[in-house]
């Protein structure tokens, strides 16, 4: 088609042939485009009157017209017909039907809203339903929407309103119980997560109060060992015997007295129960119905010295695991590493 569609094309306006006019020289053209061809050449031609000069734009030859011009030349009836023919063949067809071979869909069935052939209305499935014009059908619709809006009155719309807002206030009493529960259960949750903070602060309270004696201990036979390493470096500058052999004297005495002070022993604190532990122990079990009973550790410590020999009789451990509510320690007992090791 594309091909045939380039063989009908008028080379002077490149669109299909519109009263096609032959030339002597046998080539088509429009008969508008010819007619500009011809202004144009006699307007600088000084050909005799009788006879009109046309140069073909095909083959550039001149071509002598008659007085008439280009409406003595003949009509190429069979190129017209091909051009009518073809502009009739591309022009949009109505859609077939797909069951039934090259029928045109042109009518509409009211019951499937469809279109349909004719054979579908007398042989096919469509057999004895209503069928329409589809334009008709179109016009007879087209006042539906407003109609159907008309329905929708005002009284129809508070209606709805009041079935809405009837609707709201039943549900906000649910809502809003759920909202109190949660709310509730949160405020339990960070209680008992302020409740094991607060124990963990209160160990770790206890745990410096052990140790600051210590470091401030080490922190005083430190400076004395400075002080000490001074004054020997001192010693060894002096030039003068008698001056020298009293302060070797003095230095010899105060190391002497510092390596005789006994270190303080190292204490090993035990914070019981381990954090982490308990909760993986204790919280698993929690269910939302005992969760304002749920146990929150009292977290102590003790002191030992390793170098204690008396470190057994002397320690005391606080076991935890126990620390659940009154009603779980009447009915269960847990045990924690460290009462298996004692």
């Amino acid at each position: 088609m594309d091909n045939l569609e380039e063989d009908l094309t008028c080379s002077v306006c490149y669109s299909l042939f519109s009263d096609p006019r032959v030339l002597p020289c046998s080539h088509t053209f429009c008969k508008t485009c010819l007619d500009n061809l011809l202004q144009v050449s006699t307007n600088y031609s000084i050909w005799r009157p009788l006879r009109l000069p046309l140069k073909c734009p095909n083959c550039r030859s001149v071509v002598e017209l008659p007085p008439a011009g280009v409406d003595a030349l003949p009509t190429n009836v069979s190129l017209r017909a091909i051009v009518e023919k073809y502009q009739m063949d591309s022009e949009p067809r109505p859609p077939s039907c797909p069951e039934h071979h090259r029928q045109p869909l042109n009518m509409y069935c009211i019951q499937d809203r469809q279109l349909i052939c004719g054979l579908c209305l007398t042989v096919g499935q469509h057999h004895g339903h209503p069928v329409d014009d589809l334009q008709a059908a179109f016009i007879r619709e087209k006042l539906t929407p407003s109609q159907l809006l008309k329905r929708l009155s005002e009284e129809r719309w508070a209606q709805v309103e009041m079935t809405l807002n009837f609707a709201t206030l039943k549900s906000s009493p649910v809502i809003k119980e759920v909202n109190q529960f949660f709310q509730t259960l949160e405020v339990v949750l960070a209680g008992k997560r302020q409740a094991c903070l607060d124990a963990l602060d209160k160990a770790g309270a206890e745990v410096l109060r052990a140790y600051d004696p210590l470091i401030h201990q080490v922190k005083e036979l430190q400076e004395e060992q400075l002080d000490l390493v001074s004054l020997g470096s001192s010693v060894e500058d002096e030039d003068s015997p008698l001056v020298f052999l009293e302060k070797v004297h003095l230095f010899r005495e105060r190391v002497e007295e510092f390596i005789k002070t006994p270190l303080p022993s190292v204490m090993t604190l035990s914070v019981t129960p381990r954090a982490a532990e308990y909760l993986q122990q204790h919280w698993p079990v929690v269910t939302i119905g005992s969760l304002e009973e749920a146990p929150v550790p009292k977290v102590s410590s003790s002191s030992f010295s390793w170098e204690d020999e008396h470190f057994k009789k002397k320690k005391k451990f606080v076991c935890l695991a126990n620390a659940s509510s009154p009603k779980k320690n009447k009915t269960k007992k847990y045990s924690c590493f460290d009462c298996v090791r004692s």
